[in-house]
Formats: C-alpha cells, structure tokens, sequence
C-alpha cells in the first residue's frame, strides 16, 4: 500500500510541475486520498463484522451444537458466543492492521519522515517473518506432540473399554475382581498420562528456558507440600479397595458411623445413615480404624443381628431372657438355624452374687447362725 501510494503522489507531482507549491498541493492531495482509503476499508471490515456478528447470534441462525455421538458437549447458544468471540477478534486485529498501516502510509508521503516509515515498516515485517519462521520450524516437534498425546488418548480409550467389560463381567480375568477395575483403569490412566507428559515435555516451546523449568519447580514444590494429606488418602483409597473392605451398596460401621455405602471417591468415602444424613469419611481415617461389614456375608451364610439392654437387679433375669427369647423368634424373616440366643453378661454375675447373700442371711437365721453350711456352695 506505501509503495502505490507513494508512486501514485510520483505521478502527481510529475502532472503539476516541480515545485514547492505544486509538491504541497500533491501531497494534501495524496493526504486526503490515503484517508479516503483507509477510511472506506476501516468501515468495510467493522461493518462486515458486524453483521456476520448479528446473523451468528440471531435465533434463527445455522449455527449448530456440538455433539459426540448422542451427548451434547456445547449448546447452540454457546457455539454462537464462541464464534462470535473468534470474529471479534479477527475484527480487531484487521482494524489494528489498517490503523497501523495508514500511520506507517502517512509518514511515507514526506520526504522528512519517508526513514522512519521505511525503518518501522521493516520492523513490523522481520517480526512477522520471524513469527512465521519459529511457527514453522516448531511444526515438527508439534506434530511428534501431537501424535504422541493421539497414541495415548487412543489407549485410554481401549483401556476404558476393557475394564469396563471387567466391570460388567463380560471379560474375566483370573484372580481380578470386577470391583477393582475403576480403581485400577483409575491408576493405568494417571500412568499413562504422566508417562504422556514426560515425553512431550521436551517439545513444548521454551521448555528449555531456565524461567520454564523455575515455574516446573516452584509448582512441583508446592504441589509435593500441599497434597500430603491429600496423597495419603488417595493411597489409603486404593488400599481399601484392593483389601475389598466393602463395595458400593454395603451396610457398613466406619468408626462411629453406620450407614450405607453410596459413593467412593479417591479422597473420601461417603455413607448414608439410618437417619438419611450422608457423612464424608476421609479415606485415611477409614484406613486408621477398623471397618464393620454387616453385608459382606449377609447374601451367603447370614448375620447375627444384635442389640443391648439393660434392666435393673431387681427385675428376674430368667423372665427377661425367656421373653427375649419368645420376641426374638416372633419377629419375622428369623432364621431358625441358628436358634435366636441371650448372651448373659455382667447382669448374671450380679444378680447370681445378690442371690447367694440372701441365700446365707436366711440360713444364718432360720437354721445355722453362724452360716458354715453354705460355704463352699
């Protein structure tokens, strides 16, 4: 554009004649002229923009979804925002570039200030070349990354599919249990992920400038003081689940919490109690104590369901276990193998002692007072 313009002021001056006076009037004419043009392709670009920016976003507009298969992963509406950020932008940027270039075009009409538009010119353009020639010479390694994250993403996936099939027992594998397959594609893919990352470090651009490799550093070491509590219970997660201490759907006592096993999550187990409250254990405290399992031989060979009571020394023992005895095989689904049972505890032995001291007070009384006859007994 500097150089047709300045040819055209050239001819122009060669029309009015060599002079000052004619030169000036050449250049206010050229003057006017290079605005005219910048101005009408400054309103060309900002007006076409404009109206492309209103079609994407009428409510009428083609703009599509976007989907995988039969999952929408952006809408319509937020396709319409995306494309219309992207032609904003390049908007921008062409006003930016003809706003630059009339500046540039101007100091190049005058022979005074022809060298600085000459010198800026050339800037603009070696930083565009160089632009362009890092961009090309980084191809390469792009395309290795590139290729390398593709190889990954693709055995994720077959990994996925596999332990997927564990999980729903249409692939058995000897000696793995279909419970462990989340936890262990879990770990195959945060392996491959690292492993990914590893390799395609050195392909990234200015991973080898020592500012690059301080932020890696200073990131590393946060993450490595931070996330001990985390890591321990990450560790005390995979733990849990290859000891099969309990499995989604199980009824379940972890410290002092019972409930129902709904959720297990790499950091932390949750429970919903009898009383309908989910509580988040942290998986490391489940690994500190021990873990109750009431289903884990529920399905198979059954439980003892059991609970305490107290009563009072006063009160019969044989009556309260014989009606203990008499509620527990009315209730209902009782097996009757093995026979409902009362376990006698403190309460025996106190009432036993409490018997034997009337026992010997009424034989002091009544027929020895001096009560030799009941010792031993």
């Amino acid at each position: 554009m500097v150089n047709l313009i300045q040819t055209m002021q050239q001819w122009l001056v060669e029309l009015l004649g060599d002079n000052s006076r004619k030169m000036l009037i050449a250049n206010l004419i050229m003057f006017a002229f290079t605005i005219l043009i910048y101005w009408v392709l400054y309103v060309v670009i900002f007006r076409g923009f404009r109206a492309l920016s209103r079609r994407v976003l009428k409510e009428d507009s083609q703009v599509k979804p976007l989907r995988i298969q039969k999952q929408e992963i952006l809408s319509a509406a937020e396709m319409a925002a995306i494309l219309n950020r992207t032609l904003m932008t390049i908007s921008w940027f062409l006003r930016a570039l003809i706003v630059l270039s009339f500046f540039n075009t101007i100091l190049g009409l005058f022979s005074w200030t022809r060298d600085l538009a000459k010198t800026s010119s050339d800037k603009l353009i070696g930083v565009v070349v160089n632009l362009w020639t890092s961009f090309t010479d980084y191809l390469p390694d792009l395309i290795t990354a590139l290729i390398t994250v593709f190889i990954a993403h693709l055995i994720i996936k077959l990994l996925k599919q596999v332990f997927k099939g564990v999980e729903r027992r249409r692939i058995t594998v000897p000696g793995f249990h279909p419970e462990w397959s989340k936890t262990s594609f879990n770990l195959l893919r945060l392996m491959i992920i690292a492993m990914t990352a590893v390799v395609v470090f050195p392909y990234l651009p200015g991973s080898s400038s020592p500012a690059f490799q301080g932020v890696s550093i200073f990131f590393g070491v946060l993450l490595s003081l931070g996330s001990t509590s985390a890591v321990a219970n990450v560790v005390a997660g995979i733990v849990i689940t290859f000891t099969r201490a309990f499995k989604i759907g199980d009824h379940v006592k972890l410290s002092d919490t019972e409930g129902k096993i709904i959720e297990r999550t790499a950091f932390v187990t949750r429970i919903r109690t009898p009383k309908n409250v989910e509580v988040s254990i942290p998986n490391a405290a489940i690994m500190a104590d021990k873990v109750i399992n009431f289903s884990s031989q529920a399905k198979k060979t059954g439980i003892t369901l059991h609970t305490g009571i107290t009563i009072g020394y006063d009160v019969p023992w044989p009556k309260v276990q014989a009606l203990l005895l008499s509620a527990a095989s009315g209730t209902e689904h009782i097996e009757s193998d093995p026979a409902p049972f009362v376990l006698q505890t403190a309460l025996v032995i106190k009432q036993q002692s409490r018997l034997s001291w009337h026992r010997l007070d009424r034989y002091r009384t009544d027929e020895n007072p001096q009560g030799h006859a009941l010792e031993g007994s």
